[in-house]
Order: structure tokens, then C-alpha cells, then sequence
């Protein structure tokens, strides 16, 4: 089994587990919302460009807000998870692991920790090797503001450089930390952050906005 395979069945354990009006770490989106974002991303990508098209508020997106109060009972909470179970349609665009892997282990933590689960998760060796190959673009797309150049490291398995700079920072941590930093959680991951004082200090002060 893939590993982005893995990562949606124990995704899927989760969302049945957990209270769909539960917060999540995504501002203004409880867990139906982020599952509605989940379901539309791989079964229906335009309506989520229509809703990014009008600029609406976090929360208030209209096409999310109608497949997020479609699931507002138990009935309907659960056919929405068994949608995302399913997994993509023949020929949605995000059919390949690269398109998921990232953003399901992301969106999983983001439901785990807004709920307030304290213990991080431990990913397979092997997984763990899958998710620090495809964090690099992703991570390049995090950090492109940074003041400073930014090095990601993981214990075992190497560094990576997402931002070229001078001074710079190295941020090391487990690979799941490392992603929810790099992808705008900082708040929520736990990374050790090393370098000269001033490119550390603005690199946290950068990374607090």
C-alpha cells in the first residue's frame, strides 16, 4: 500500500473519531468544513477556486459552508467521510501521491492538535522518507518570504535548503514538525530553530505574523 494510502485510512479513523463542530487549526474551519475541503479539493476543484475567487472571510466560504452544513447530522457527517474514503475520481486532478501526501498528513494534524491531542504521532521509517521527499516544493513555497535564508534538517535522513539567504537559519525537528512549521502551523509545531541572533530573532519574529 502507498503510503498516502496509509495516511488516508488512518485520516479517515480520525475524522470518525473525532466531533465534526470540533475547531481545527485552520482559522474559521471546524472539522466538517476542513473534511467539505478535503472532498471538493479532489471531487470538485472548481468550487473551491469559485470560493477563493470571491475573497470571502475564513469561514464563510459558500461552496465549503454547503457540503459542511450538508454534513451538520450524523447521517450526513458520515457519507461525507466515506466520499473522502473513496478517494479521488478517475480523473481528478489530484490523483498521484506527490498531490496528497503532504496535504493529508498536514490536514490530519491540524484536526488532531485543534482538537488538543498532545502526542505527536510516530510515522514509519518509510513514510517518514516519503513525506521529507515532497516537502521540499512546498517548503520552498512556505519560506519564500522568510528575512533569512532558511535549512531544514531531519534527523537521519539529511538537509535540505528551501531558502537560499544570508544569514540563514537551520529548523530540524521530526518530519511531521517540520511540515507543519514549513506550511504556516508554527504556533502548533515544534522545531528547534538554530543560527546567529539576529537571523534567528527575525526569523521568529517572521514566523509569530
Amino acid at each position: 500500500m502507498a503510503w498516502v494510502e496509509t495516511e488516508r485510512a488512518q485520516l479517515v479513523r480520525t475524522l470518525r473519531e473525532t466531533d465534526p463542530f470540533a475547531p481545527t487549526l485552520c482559522e474559521g474551519w471546524d472539522v466538517r468544513r476542513l473534511l467539505a475541503h478535503l472532498v471538493l479539493r479532489e471531487h470538485a476543484p472548481w468550487r473551491i477556486a469559485a470560493d477563493v475567487a470571491r475573497r470571502p472571510k475564513p469561514g464563510q466560504e459558500k461552496n465549503l459552508g454547503a457540503e459542511a452544513n450538508a454534513a451538520g447530522t450524523p447521517q450526513g457527517y458520515a457519507a461525507l467521510v466515506d466520499r473522502f474514503a473513496a478517494g479521488p475520481g478517475r480523473l481528478s486532478p489530484f490523483r498521484t501521491d506527490a498531490a496528497n501526501l503532504v496535504e493529508y498528513v498536514i490536514h490530519h494534524e491540524d484536526i488532531r492538535r485543534g482538537a488538543g491531542a498532545a502526542v505527536a504521532r510516530q510515522l514509519p521509517a518509510g513514510q517518514q522518507q516519503a513525506l521529507w521527499k515532497q516537502l521540499g516544493m512546498m517548503a520552498r513555497m512556505g519560506y519564500r518570504s522568510s528575512p533569512v535564508g532558511v535549512e531544514l534538517a531531519l534527523p537521519g535522513f539529511g538537509r535540505r535548503r528551501v531558502k537560499a539567504g544570508s544569514p540563514s537559519v537551520l529548523v530540524s525537528a521530526d518530519v511531521v514538525e517540520l511540515a507543519l512549521h514549513a506550511m504556516g502551523r508554527r504556533a502548533a509545531a515544534n522545531v528547534s530553530i538554530e543560527g546567529g541572533g539576529d537571523a534567528v530573532r527575525a526569523f521568529r519574529e517572521w514566523a509569530a505574523r
